[in-house]
């Protein structure tokens, strides 16, 4: 029983990571592969605060999603000043460029040993160390950010983000902001990803540089596509089949580390096949499905 809580547990979280990229890759329509950065500045920055700073982790996890936000506004702000194929570079290159922080300042981040220890919460004076106990605060987590994504996806600021990612010069010629929105959306996208790794960090207890790496960032990217970019249900649904797809694995008798190499594998096809077989994923884009039934289609 206590497995299944902790798939459940991986889906919320993943399902959260996933929400975020959504932000930036769905609505916005740029194609960042830093999420795993975000993911693992907020882990590190929830571990060494309540570690060495005293703070619980309620606080620690605000802390991490604010100073997470600050520093995706800065990426995205130096980021979005290129196009298309740099700019994907460029959220490539801060990738890279976190990881191996993550890697060589042993002296803050324990290097590839890690961080081990880190304080759980406390929720009515009980400490949450099971993964049952976990659950519930996972998922109303990931329920929260599921309506925040929602609510930006129907709102005015999600509106001008597609109208941005649809048409940039006819956006600007409008008044419209652009830097000013697609900053925004990046501030938002990583302090989302930054609760994902704030609750990674004190349900696992243990983090390390392996968990944040640019093929992480890449599974994210898949969940984000295959479920449906710019579709909040398409990225839940992407998160739940891709974190399960190992869990099925394992099921069947295959070893964690072939698990692992195959999980790899099925990613590069489901996303080869979606490409080719139903390119805006498996769950349409809103405001792509008004324009079919206007169409007459």
């Amino acid at each position: 029983m206590s497995y299944a809580f902790h798939v459940v547990n991986l889906v919320g979280i993943y399902a959260i990571l996933a929400l975020s990229l959504n932000i930036v890759s769905g609505f916005a329509g740029l194609l960042s592969l830093s999420q795993a950065a975000f993911y693992g500045i907020g882990a590190y920055s929830v571990a060494l605060a309540t570690l060495h700073a005293g703070l619980p982790v309620s606080l620690a996890i605000l802390a991490a999603m604010l100073a997470t936000a600050a520093v995706a506004a800065l990426v995205g702000a130096a980021s979005t000043r290129f196009r298309r194929d740099y700019f994907v570079i460029a959220t490539f290159a801060f990738q890279v460029l976190t990881f191996s922080l993550f890697n060589n300042l042993v002296a803050i981040t324990g290097g590839p040993n890690g961080i081990s220890g880190i304080v759980q919460p406390r929720i009515l004076g009980h400490t949450l160390t099971s993964s049952r106990a976990f659950s519930g605060p996972i998922l109303a987590l990931a329920f929260s950010t599921f309506l925040v994504s929602t609510w930006i996806e129907n709102s005015q600021f999600g509106r001008i983000l597609r109208a941005v990612r649809e048409d940039e010069p006819f956006a600007r010629s409008l008044g419209i902001s652009v830097s000013l929105f697609k900053v925004s959306a990046f501030a938002i996208s990583g302090a989302l990803a930054a609760l994902a790794g704030g609750l990674y960090a004190t349900y696992i207890t243990y983090i390390d540089p392996t968990s944040f790496t640019f093929a992480e960032s890449l599974s994210v990217l898949t969940m984000v596509i295959v479920g449906g970019l710019g579709n909040s249900c398409g990225a839940v649904i992407g998160a739940l089949l891709f974190t399960l797809a190992p869990e099925l694995l394992r099921a069947i008798g295959i070893a964690g580390g072939t698990a692992a190499n195959i999980r790899q594998v099925v990613f590069g096809m489901c996303l080869v096949v979606v490409v080719f077989l139903r390119p805006a994923g498996l769950f349409r884009e809103k405001l792509a499905r008004r324009k079919v039934q206007s169409n007459g289609i």
